[in-house]
């Protein structure tokens, strides 16, 4: 602060970087907009006035940043380093409005000077750094951590283009390339000091070294630079902001001028090209060898940029890499960075001269793995041939880690030559693979599930072996996901309601909503709910009507709500089907008393998945029929929401009746929209898969609707031999619905336009469409017949977020830090930045010479 005396009185200026009443926000925003921008505002654009605030708000991250950075550094901290292939942050000026706590601040300052805040936080680009529910976990637990005062870095890549920007074009999905970066982020920082270099391809050679020590010296044909941006995360109402650095590749020499001036104009920037290919886009398409290439190396160069960036910081502060494990814990989101073990240990070794074992001791103590997935393909495997073209002395590596492996298994089952096979890092079957996973669960101390049903169908069946062989090593870790974004940012009218009751404590303690549970049975409290959510399902009913085109009923309709990745497992197609069901009730009998229905979709197909890109035809296709029928008279309506990203859904969650949680079960981990969902008052129908088994048990039985196969029911029916066909000949209702996707009634331009679909349900049904129809079907109609109880929906509906507490990603973050990260909180105090007192003297024999 600046002191100054008035009439023999002392006030108090703030200064104009971190001050946070009105009239220092509006001259921070007018200097910003004048200083940083080159502009007045005249000729401002409204992404002119959105840069500006935003470059107003970061400052008043910074000094958090920096003082929480300070800290970490001179306590000499356990650090938490998050690696993930995607973080799937989304807009950030609304969500560091809100853990600043100066919304209404902000929103005076900004109206002030004759704009609308909501406007400049719409204006916001969504950063591209993610496509599902993996990057919004990892987003979910950066906040977290930063809320818990947890020290933390969240390592990953800077994708120039997001995966894609969707459009819906008669009915199909269209790509549209996602230039997020086009406008600049003014959230990010460049760390160009804190460059590393990546090598790639190329061979190894052996040699001994002067202490006559065997030693192998890998000679890569090709060099990559990874520059660091760096993101502040702030926690809610705290002073620490943690660091989410993300890498950006180039090349060494962005221009050959030898080539140049020999005439090779292209030759002269191919170098600058084929370097920044790695980081050019949000998972390529993996199909062609190409494809499957960069995505190997888009995978390697991360992880090798952020264990080279630990290192460096690590030997900022300490002598030797020996107690490297104790001071980071390295987590592993998924099996993406799994390289990451055998590059450590060619770090270790190669680089900083220790031996096999110690090194392998480091590596072990530093790693703990995160399985997602219990689909076998996404367990990833790499070819030989690739990996070891592209990797060769990792290549050697992981050959050793699987010959010390598979002695250490001989010696357990000695006589049982079949778990070799099974155990080896190499699958020998066909074509040779490294298998990731294994890599993962081998070189890690900790492995662990993300549900409970997860997490035993790991140890039963795609990890049984390392289970049986470490059971020490698992542990489940349920998915949990932020109040803070999902219905703080999200949801303002509920995150009033809530705090009006129990006060706002809860938004850090989730687990307080339970003293929302008497209030369930308060008809003034449910009168009050019923208008909060009337209220949200108007405002999303304006927002599909701008956007879709469609009209829909706030007031009446149940806003039956089914978004996420578009896959087969997650079964679209079968809320499709009782689309259709309930559109042959009408035309049978159009005076039907039918409750009324709004089906809300939205999602992504992944480019070359044609399948998924045909439910999403599907979906369109039938809500052309539908919503124009005379006889359906608006009682129903299919919308397909287009360009499902983290600014699309918030509006979304909130306004939900019902979530469709419907995945074959024992396919899905965990889900994280199940839980958005019933935070913020959904009630859900779904199997008993993922974290659904969970959640039943938390907001009870009485207040899910459950249909449909267990996991267990699912293997034996398909063990037993399953028949497809059994089901649709058998159930009339059935029937009459896939032969009118088979003949062509949603698509009279084309009658065999659905045939490969069709064709799929009828003769493989790999997920279990067919056999769960009924089941779905009859619960269903308990969901409408429940739904005509408005007065019981609600308490039901006040119930579901009640008893959400525990699906918090803080308590997941709690969970990891104590079980497997052993990780304590440290607080930062925040210092006062005195403008006039901003002086410094620096000791030049401590002048770094690399940046932090």
């Amino acid at each position: 602060m600046n002191d100054n005396l008035t009439n023999g009185n002392q006030i108090q200026i703030e200064d104009d970087r971190t001050g946070i009443d009105v009239q220092t926000l509006k001259r921070a925003f007018s200097d910003n907009l004048f200083y940083a921008l080159g502009k007045f505002p005249e000729i401002a654009t409204k992404n002119d006035f959105y840069m500006a605030l935003a470059y107003t708000v970061r400052d008043r991250l910074l000094r958090r940043w920096l003082n929480s950075q300070e800290t970490y550094l001179k306590q000499d901290v356990k650090i938490v380093c998050y690696f993930s292939a995607e973080y799937l942050i989304g807009p950030q000026l609304g969500k560091n409005l809100i853990n600043l706590a100066i919304v209404e601040q902000v929103r005076q300052a900004v109206e002030e000077c004759g704009l609308n805040l909501d406007d400049l936080i719409e204006q916001e680009e969504e950063p591209g750094l993610g496509n599902g529910g993996l990057g919004r976990l990892a987003a979910c637990y950066m906040d977290s951590m930063a809320t818990l005062n947890i020290p933390a870095i969240g390592y990953g890549i800077r994708y120039e283009f997001g995966i894609f920007d969707q459009e819906i074009c008669e009915g199909w999905q269209v790509e549209i390339t996602d230039k997020w970066l086009r406008y600049g982020n003014p959230w990010e920082i460049p760390r160009t000091e804190a460059t590393v270099e990546v090598g790639l391809g190329g061979y190894t050679e052996s040699f001994y070294d002067e202490n006559n020590r065997y030693r192998v010296r890998w000679l890569p044909d090709r060099t990559v630079k990874g520059v660091p941006y760096d993101t502040p995360i702030l926690g809610y109402k705290t002073n620490t902001a943690n660091t989410l650095r993300l890498w950006k590749a180039e090349a060494p020499e962005s221009f050959n001028f030898q080539a140049f001036n020999v005439g090779d104009y292209y030759g002269a920037v191919n170098e600058k090209t084929y370097s920044e290919n790695i980081t050019k886009v949000l998972y390529p398409n993996d199909e062609p060898i190409q494809g499957k290439q960069l995505r190997l190396e888009q995978q390697f160069f991360f992880v090798s940029c952020s264990l080279q960036d630990m290192i460096r910081l690590h030997l900022a502060t300490q002598e030797n890499l020996d107690n490297f494990g104790e001071l980071f814990a390295a987590q592993l989101n998924d099996t993406h960075p799994s390289i990451g073990v055998a590059e450590l240990m060619r770090l270790l070794m190669d680089v900083h001269d220790y031996e096999w074992e110690q090194a392998w001791e480091i590596t072990q103590k530093t790693f703990a793995y995160t399985n997602h997935t219990l689909l076998p393909e996404a367990l990833e495997k790499w070819s030989l041939g690739l990996f070891g073209s592209l990797l060769p002395r990792h290549l050697e590596i992981i050959y050793e880690i699987n010959r010390r492996f598979l002695h250490e298994i001989r010696t357990h089952y000695p006589n049982d030559v079949s778990k070799l096979s099974n155990f080896s890092l190499i699958d020998e079957t066909g074509e040779k693979y490294v298998r990731m996973a294994h890599l993962a669960c081998v070189g890690s101390h900790a492995i662990n599930g993300v549900a409970d049903l997860h997490t035993q169908l790991l140890k039963q069946d795609v990890l049984r072996g390392f289970y049986e062989l470490f059971p020490e090593k698992f542990t489940n870790k349920t998915n949990g996901v932020t109040p803070r974004r999902w219905i703080v940012l999200s949801n303002p009218e509920l995150t009033e309601l809530i705090t009006s009751k129990i006060g706002d404590n809860w938004i850090t303690h989730l687990e307080e909503l339970q003293q929302l549970e008497p209030f369930a049975d308060d008809p003034n409290f449910r009168n009050a709910w019923r208008q909060m959510k009337q209220q949200v399902k108007t405002r999303l009913a304006r927002r599909i009507e701008k956007r879709c085109g469609i009209t829909v009923d706030p007031n009446y309709s149940l806003f039956d709500i089914h978004v996420k990745r578009i896959h087969e497992y997650k079964r679209q197609h079968l809320n499709v089907l009782h689309i259709i069901t309930l559109y042959n009730r009408i035309k049978k009998n159009p005076n039907i008393d039918i409750v009324p229905r709004t089906f809300i979709f939205g999602g992504k197909a992944a480019p070359s998945y044609f399948m998924a890109k045909l439910i999403i035809k599907l979906i369109n296709s039938v809500g052309e029929v539908v919503n124009n029928d005379p006889d359906v008279r608006g009682r129903l309506k299919v919308v397909f929401i287009p360009d499902y990203n983290v600014t699309n859904s918030q509006p979304v969650y909130p306004a939900a009746d019902l979530s469709e949680q419907i995945s074959t079960a024992g396919k899905e981990a965990s889900g994280t929209g199940n839980m958005k969902f019933s935070l913020n008052g959904a009630l859900t129908i779904g199997t008993l898969d993922g974290a659904n088994v969970e959640i039943r048990q938390q907001v009870g039985e009485e207040n899910f609707f459950l249909f449909g196969l267990k996991a267990e029911e699912v293997s034996q029916m398909k063990s037993q031999g399953y028949n497809p066909w059994e089901f649709y000949s058998s159930n009339e209702a059935l029937r009459e619905v896939i032969d009118q996707i088979s003949s062509g009634l949603f698509s009279p331009e084309e009658s065999n336009l659905f045939k490969p679909l069709v064709d799929s349900l009828l003769y493989h049904d790999e997920y279990m469409l067919l056999a769960d129809y009924q089941s779905y079907i009859d619960c269903q109609d308990r969901v409408s017949e429940a739904f005509r109880d408005w007065d019981n929906w609600t308490r039901m509906s006040i119930l579901n977020t009640a008893r959400m507490g525990i699906f918090s990603s803080d308590r997941a973050i709690r969970e990891y830090c104590q079980d497997i990260w052993n990780v304590q909180a440290v607080p930062v105090k925040l210092e006062d930045y005195v403008q006039a007192k901003g002086c410094f003297k620096v000791d030049p024999n401590r002048l770094l010479t690399t940046s932090f």
